[in-house]
């Protein structure tokens, strides 16, 4: 097919499957009307990556991560926990917390024998012969 093109993007993209993941993620972009930065010359959109790819007109860096951004189907967004904690004094002291600042989480602590005898206590669900 375009043996000259991948081997001129070798030298840019190591790996020959993210190479074929790139292009083709670049190809289908071209196919949905993406904007060409090389000429056409007639080449089909998988080549035209690939020859973009060579020239460095993309970056493998950004392909990659819009077809990471493409491929997600549930973004994360970080956000800023209210949580304050307790300020340290200069001398290792524990500065005494605002009355309107957030109280922080504490945990139970449960022991083995606790856990154990908890576990224990819980009933089975009965069978039905639904299942």
């Amino acid at each position: 097919m375009a043996r000259v093109t991948v081997e001129d993007c070798i030298d840019k993209v190591s790996n020959r499957f993210e190479l074929v993941l790139l292009a083709s993620h670049r190809a289908r972009q071209i196919s949905s009307g993406a904007m060409i930065s090389v000429d056409r010359d007639n080449d089909k959109n998988p080549v035209v990556a690939l020859r973009e790819i060579a020239d460095e007109q993309l970056s493998p860096g950004d392909l990659k991560e819009d077809l990471i951004h493409s491929l997600q189907k549930h973004v994360e967004v970080d956000e800023a926990e209210d949580v304050m904690e307790t300020p340290i004094t200069a001398e290792g002291e524990t500065a005494d917390k605002p009355e309107d600042a957030p109280a922080l989480v504490t945990f139970d602590n449960m022991s083995e024998e606790d856990l154990l005898s908890s576990l224990q206590n819980l009933v089975a669900p009965e069978k039905t012969d639904d299942f």
